[in-house]
């Protein structure tokens, strides 16, 4: 059959060998000058493909419809990922986290390894070319129309990816596609993103990484994440892992609520245990002033910030602050909090929530059910997980999923 998969990303790429494998006459349509665009530039260049931890557990990781996922992870999971990149010729690692990575510590190789399987088995690729419409007739996908032409075809693949850095050549022309068909999609929305904040102190902390803290982000009250990490603050606010994890429990309407972040600076201390350890250090410089007397708790970076939030005088000496005083620090130690005006947006969301409608698909094979030959995959779905592999782990499999599946209709 004659099969054409729209995407070069991850899940098109995965997409397209595997129907090759299984016979298909496979054309890949991709519209950036190079596949993988993308794909390039994720873990800071380095790639982190999956999560090596029990495959049970991954679901634990996907925040929009876990269970949708079951045939497509299970029939494709993290570890058939690690063998199959292995034995491509692609070694990998784990990280802290059960991260993977590829060795080399270049996401350009597990590019190469995908590009290079590609060759081998034949598939035609086609780069530069923007699909913009599905064609059909009746209830039966009938080809592609593109910015270079028409494609007929017996299936098409669609694998567009989400428009979360535009600056790779990201489009919401999926999107549009689905509409076009009057398939159910979610509007985009940025996830795995930093947060903006509004406390005027934080873009002093610019560039600081704080590792070994435990955020909490509230919303009305209500805490919605919860976590121990690592976190960096920006001169717009908060980035890294925890907040880029936390951003996945968000919804447009969380955000207009203004939610609170919370950072533990000393989760491995308790209050007590803390005060303890603030009066220790406090007698070892007792004539000194309060500015001098906290280089042993805290990055020097941070100090003025948090010496400005505790209204302790800078240079009052460390023997004349009160147990008033010395308690604001604690607590505000504990309880380092900033106020969410917003996110960065898709510019700067490493993936995008939202897309077709799981509803719109037959989970055991990644159709569309209202066409015979249709077929999507990876971020088109409606389906995202936090950082940590997660995501390009769906891509994989459901790209997987679909390519073997397709033509068995």
């Amino acid at each position: 059959m004659k099969i054409i998969v729209a995407g070069g990303g991850a899940a098109g790429m995965m997409a397209a060998v595997t129907a090759a494998e299984a016979g298909q006459e496979v054309l890949l349509l991709e519209k950036n000058e190079k596949l993988g665009k993308k794909l390039f530039i994720t873990g800071k260049g380095r790639c982190n493909f999956t999560n090596a931890c029990e495959t049970s557990e991954l679901f634990e990781h996907v925040i929009s419809n876990p269970k949708f996922l079951y045939s497509a992870i299970y029939g494709f999971d993290n570890n058939c990922v690690m063998d199959y990149f292995a034995s491509h010729g692609l070694p990998y690692k784990v990280e802290r986290g059960n991260r993977v990575f590829p060795r080399s510590d270049h996401s350009s190789d597990v590019i190469k390894t995908l590009s290079e399987h590609l060759k081998r088995l034949g598939v035609k690729i086609r780069l530069n070319c923007r699909v913009l419409h599905v064609n059909v007739s009746g209830d039966r996908v009938t080809g592609v129309t593109t910015d270079q032409g028409e494609y007929s075809c017996d299936a098409v693949i669609l694998a567009l990816g989400g428009p979360s850095y535009p600056g790779c050549g990201a489009v919401d022309d999926g999107w549009k596609i689905m509409r076009e068909l009057q398939i159910n999609v979610t509007d985009p929305f940025p996830s795995l993103v930093p947060f903006e904040v509004a406390e005027t102190d934080i873009p002093d902390l610019q560039g600081l990484s704080m590792k070994n803290v435990r955020l909490s982000v509230t919303v009305d009250g209500k805490t919605v994440f919860e976590e121990f990490g690592e976190l960096l603050f920006t001169h717009f606010g908060l980035s890294g892992p925890l907040i880029l994890s936390a951003s996945c429990y968000l919804s447009k309407a969380d955000y207009q609520k203004k939610p609170l972040v919370s950072i533990d600076l000393k989760p491995a201390l308790d209050e007590k245990t803390l005060d303890e350890r603030i009066l220790r250090d406090f007698a070892s410089v007792q004539n000194k002033q309060f500015k001098n007397a906290l280089s042993g708790l805290l990055p020097s970076k941070m100090i003025p910030v948090i010496i400005k939030r505790s209204e302790i005088p800078a240079d009052k000496p460390v023997h004349e602050i009160t147990r008033e005083e010395r308690k604001r620090l604690l607590y505000l130690l504990k309880h380092f909090t900033c106020t969410v005006n917003g996110n960065r947006g898709l510019p700067e969301a490493i993936i995008t929530r939202g897309g077709v409608s799981v509803k719109e698909i037959d989970p055991a094979t990644m159709a569309v059910k209202k066409y015979k030959g249709l077929y999507v995959a990876g971020e088109m779905i409606d389906v995202d997980a936090q950082t940590g592999g997660y995501n390009l782990q769906i891509a994989w499999s459901t790209g997987h999923l679909s390519g073997s599946s397709v033509g068995i209709d």
